[in-house]
């Protein structure tokens, strides 16, 4: 295995160092992804460097995952308008403050406004 050097004030790398473009200008047909693990080892040497092909897609895109980015789509834009929208801003953080520390409460105000609209949603799109 390589071993890898990092520059004077890099202490680690992690994530994609580069990726292959969908457009095909200005990129590599490989990905350049590094990763730094933070265990509790004798070996200080936790630094890795992996390169992976570009992997095309071998089936077509189905209905139900159209229907599913769509969804995401449409849930997304209403969490972002609510997010912004002053008239309901005082009406959830106060429902937001008063469910967060149940059991089953959302720990974070997007994910309660995630809740809010796909609950939203799904009830204006029944499946059939």
């Amino acid at each position: 295995m390589a071993k890898v050097n990092w520059s004077a004030g890099i202490d680690s790398v992690s994530g994609a160092l580069s990726k292959p473009s969908k457009s095909g200008q200005h990129s590599c047909n490989k990905m350049l992804l590094g990763t730094h693990r933070t265990a509790a080892t004798t070996n200080n040497n936790c630094n890795r460097v992996y390169i992976r092909r570009k992997v095309e897609r071998s089936t077509p895109v189905t209905t139900e995952e159209l229907a599913q980015r769509g969804r995401f789509a449409a849930v997304s834009a209403a969490v972002a308008a609510r997010a912004k929208d002053l008239n309901k801003m005082g009406p959830d953080k106060t429902a937001f403050n008063a469910q967060k520390d149940q059991p089953s409460g959302k720990k974070t105000m997007k994910k309660y406004l995630w809740s809010l609209e796909l609950a939203a949603w799904d009830q204006a799109h029944p499946q059939g």
